[in-house]
């Protein structure tokens, strides 16, 4: 009977699902993960031995060479560290003797000069140090001293690294135009008290140091149409003896 209503009765199904285990695939995303994380190690653990291996002027060369806002010129000769450098501000300037028009050349060179463009900090950094004005006479590029970073030392005509620069800034921008250029140097007054005030050789020396970079830039000199001291008689600030009232003027002439 039992027999019977098994065999008469409905069929029963069994439908077995297979379950994958722990060891099945889970895809190759951690190993990229991964290959990513041993990456970043390593070039961590390059950067301490660096950081180790070399000294301060080799730490700043490598920074330079990695800096965005600076090219290395092929086939420059040099240690590899400050010759060859070139800044990049390469935007094309009008010709002023096809265009005859020197207020659209000077605007050029003043938005090369105003940073808007800079490409790392310590481009806008080296930026601050200039202001542009117009005047009759030109383009008036001022190098001024900031209050933390003078661009000499201390009372003397030997340039900071800023100063050296900036010049070679300055001379890749304007050497991409026709016109001469005039420049003076101003220094802050001294006490009365002192037996030889150094104001007159001090703000000449300054002067043709900046020439003296420039050249050194590949600036043409023949287009340097002169070179003053000017001492402490054009001051910008109220108080004489306020070091803000050192600085260079570059013109670029009419």
């Amino acid at each position: 009977m039992a027999a019977g209503k098994g065999l008469n009765g409905p069929s029963i199904i069994i439908k077995r699902i297979e379950v994958a285990g722990e060891g099945g695939h889970h895809g190759g995303a951690w190993k990229v993960a991964y290959a990513d994380f041993v990456t970043a190690m390593m070039a961590f653990f390059l950067l301490m031995w660096l950081l180790n291996a070399t000294n301060e002027e080799q730490r700043k060369g490598l920074a330079d060479y990695f800096t965005p806002s600076m090219i290395r010129t092929p086939g420059s000769e040099g240690d590899g560290q400050d010759k060859g450098v070139r800044h990049a501000i390469e935007a094309p300037l009008p010709d002023s003797e096809k265009a005859g028009d020197f207020d659209q050349v000077a605007k050029a060179v003043q938005d090369s000069l105003t940073g808007t463009g800079a490409e790392s900090m310590q481009l806008t950094n080296l930026l601050k140090h200039v202001v542009t004005r117009m005047t009759d006479e030109g383009l008036v590029i001022e190098l001024n001293d900031l209050t933390d970073a003078p661009l000499f030392v201390e009372d003397t005509a030997q340039p900071q690294s800023a100063l050296s620069e900036l010049s070679r800034i300055i001379a890749n921008v304007i050497g991409r135009t026709r016109n001469q250029v005039a420049i003076s140097g101003h220094v802050r007054a001294y006490p009365e008290t002192l037996v030889s005030s150094p104001v007159w050789p001090l703000s000449d020396a300054r002067a043709h140091a900046l020439r003296n970079l420039l050249e050194a830039a590949d600036f043409d000199p023949d287009r340097i149409q002169r070179v003053s001291g000017y001492a402490d008689r054009k001051n910008r600030q109220g108080n004489p003896m306020d070091p803000r009232n050192n600085r260079l003027e570059l013109i670029l002439l009419r």
